[in-house]
């Protein structure tokens, strides 16, 4: 038998392994809270900066907001249409339901210790966070004029009792549930509720305070002392009040009936989910026991639900915006982002490009580089046309700006613009709206895809020359976040690189989605067409290399890993001796050690000052590397059921820089955890030296010459 018949019949037994029922995973959802328990654990860490360790327990808990609102809605629906119909990891929801109600039980018992440490923290640096009860006669004095000035027309008491239909508790709001009485219980006590006034009032109000210290009041709490003045004409002289909140459903259901609008359709969404059923009911645990009973029976809610009681605060997510202003001390500005030095003295954006490929590394490197680009391309006269995928804008975005100067300077100009990323659906049809109103030609989705890959073609016409450029990003094409997400941009003029990008442009433009220009791309692994694929060789690959005694490695950073397929892929590799390294900042449902493998998985996940967001993968051992980016992660929806796209780096220059960034990550032995089978989040240590990598990240690329 010859060897390539050998080959062949070896490929089939692999194969016929990989058809087998999937090995274990790591449920996805408690994977995710094992993410956000490392991101309280930054909170935890005496060496952050104290704002940053109150910035860090607000993004904890508007992360956990997110989870519920999505991932547990998601699991309740699953017990709600059974066994037949559920297409999910979870073979068991109720089970994980539970895991997650115990962890996040758990963690929320850590949350508040670590809370009451800052809060002692933040008292030794005189600086005060007053209830109600703690206030001076000038303070007091402060918030009645305050509550009259700026609250009082902002809140309408709701007498819960008296209405017929209970009102209906908006999500992301918090209510303060209160109980009116008398002291000598001469008349009957009444519940009421009042919504906190966030989305219009500052939830910090700095006081009047002493020299030397800074007093600040929460509004709910401002409210609270206002009771006597709120309630006055009841004859009511005891008051009693706890904050409540409401996590509901917020998924949309959209489905793919092509005769219905998809903006209907979405607009219909957005409303259906202020009306979502409550996934989570989060209470004060001192609020009164009559009280409580009283808002589950009317909102519906049994001890089966997830009810978590809690301290005090509650919606600490607008603790991201702590006021730094009360610090002496003022927080250390983030490093500063500095423009990549082939741009610094250039006129001309696109000429560079046109000369050679360069990457972006995000937030080390300026996004400004890449408004320039888009700036120069609305007043270049020879530019035509600019093609460009849209998923999640700034508020004030300065890319829909350099597009609309665009089209008044006569450019065709085209935008994909995904409606249907999640919690941006409004934000993105009010931008459609005011791209259409200039004249901009908006693409809006395809039924059943999302359009997550983030991209741009330039054509410029010199003559009867065609010239183009443009970039592919692991990121959002969004300045703001640019700022503090780890991403990668490459710019580039590469002919068989912007041949594909059009194919996948022309594959959004057309109206039937011709999979024919998605089959043609010969240089990008596209989603939903070829990127697993694409994967599976190259996994398939390393595998190939082992067996012949060959080196073999495999190097992957992504946000998140839960495809079943992609996960007994890694296991098979890991199985037959490949060197596997990891980079996972949130979910990671993959086990990283086994008695059956010849190697264990290197797997690590960096939680730090920025949030590492980049998607990179580098197949093959030293000087034979395969380098990848990309915008998608190891997940099924971006695999099956989302436009990506992800692109070859083939400029040797540009490799290492990335084979030398990630070589820095597996070096940290600060920022990074250790992705064991038990996801028990311990910090790798290894090492004399301390190494936090994105400090080295910014000092590597901050002396590069070029």
């Amino acid at each position: 038998m010859d060897t390539t018949i050998q080959e062949q019949e070896m490929e089939k037994k692999i194969n016929s392994k990989k058809k087998a029922p999937a090995k274990k995973i790591i449920p996805r959802d408690v994977s995710w809270l094992a993410f956000n328990a490392r991101v309280l654990q930054e909170a935890a860490d005496n060496s952050v900066p104290l704002h940053e360790r109150i910035r860090f327990l607000g993004i904890f808990s508007n992360n956990l907001d997110e989870f519920f609102r999505v991932r547990v809605a998601t699991l309740r629906r699953m017990l709600s249409v059974g066994k037949n119909a559920r297409m999910h990891l979870e073979e068991n929801p109720e089970e994980v339901l539970d895991e997650i109600h115990s962890m996040v039980i758990d963690q929320q018992r850590e949350f508040d210790r670590i809370w009451e440490g800052i809060e002692n923290e933040l008292k030794e640096q005189q600086i005060f966070i007053r209830t109600e009860k703690h206030l001076s006669k000038d303070q007091q004095k402060f918030v009645l004029n305050y509550f009259n000035e700026e609250v009082r027309t902002n809140i309408i008491p709701l007498m819960i009792e008296s209405i017929q239909h209970f009102p209906y508790l908006r999500d992301k709001s918090i209510y303060l549930a209160v109980v009116l009485a008398r002291q000598d219980n001469s008349v009957r006590q009444k519940f009421a509720l009042i919504e906190i006034p966030t989305s219009i009032l500052p939830r910090f109000i700095i006081l009047p305070s002493k020299d030397g210290e800074r007093d600040i009041i929460l509004l709910e709490d401002l409210i609270r002392y206002c009771l006597p003045h709120i309630f006055s004409f009841f004859g009511f002289d005891k008051f009693t009040a706890h904050i409540i909140k409401v996590t509901r459903d917020a998924e949309l259901d959209i489905d793919n009936d092509i005769s219905t609008s998809l903006i209907h359709q979405l607009e219909k969404g957005i409303k259906d989910r202020r009306k979502g059923k409550p996934v989570r009911f989060v209470y004060d645990k001192d609020i009164d026991p009559l009280l409580l009973e009283y808002v589950m029976r009317r909102l519906g809610l049994s001890k089966k639900d997830n009810l978590i009681p809690g301290a005090r605060i509650h919606n600490f997510k607008d603790f991201m915006d702590f006021p730094t202003s009360v610090f002496q001390e003022r927080p250390n500005p983030q490093r500063k982002s500095f423009i990549h030095p082939l741009f610094a003295n250039a006129n001309s954006v696109m000429h560079v490009i046109q000369m050679q490929d360069v990457m972006l590394h995000f937030p080390y490197h300026s996004f400004d580089t890449i408004i320039d680009l888009l700036r120069e391309a609305a007043i270049d006269p020879n530019v035509t046309s600019i093609k460009i995928t849209a998923y999640r804008l700034a508020k004030n975005s300065r890319i829909v700006n350099a597009l609309v100067n665009a089209v008044r300077n006569g450019k065709q100009v085209t935008v994909a613009l995904e409606l249907r990323a999640r919690f941006n659906e409004a934000d993105n049809l009010e931008w459609k709206t005011r791209l259409e109103d200039e004249g901009v030609k908006v693409l809006i989705g395809i039924p059943g895809l999302k359009i997550h890959a983030k991209m741009c073609v330039i054509k410029k016409r010199i003559g009867i020359k065609t010239v183009q450029c443009g970039f592919i990003s692991t990121g959002n094409l969004n300045e703001k976040t640019a700022r503090v997400y780890g991403d990668h941009c490459l710019l580039t003029a590469n002919r068989n690189i912007i041949a594909d990008m059009n194919r996948i442009f022309s594959y959004l433009e057309n109206s039937k989605h011709d999979i024919k220009n998605l089959e043609a791309c010969k240089t990008l692994p596209v989603s939903p067409y070829s990127m697993r694929t694409f994967f599976q060789r190259m996994i398939d690959r390393e595998m190939k290399n082992a067996r012949h005694k060959k080196g073999s490695s495999m190097t992957i950073k992504m946000n998140s890993l839960s495809d079943p397929d992609m996960i007994n892929r890694l296991y098979e590799a890991a199985r037959q001796g490949v060197d596997i390294n990891l980079i996972i900042r949130g979910i990671c449902c993959a086990y990283t050690e086994s008695k059956k493998w010849k190697k264990d998985i290197n797997a690590i996940s960096i939680v730090d000052e920025y949030l590492e967001h980049a998607r990179v993968f580098i197949f093959g051992k030293e000087g034979q590397e395969k380098v990848f980016i990309a915008s998608c992660d190891w997940m099924l929806r971006n695999l099956d059921h989302r436009v990506e796209v992800a692109v070859p780096i083939t400029d040797p220059g540009i490799q290492q820089e990335l084979k030398d960034i990630l070589a820095i990550q597996l070096s940290g032995n600060v920022k990074a955890r250790i992705l064991d089978n038990e996801q028990r989040n311990e910090y790798k240590r290894e090492g004399s030296k301390k190494i936090r990598s994105q400090i080295e990240i910014f000092r590597y690329l901050h002396e590069k010459t070029y």
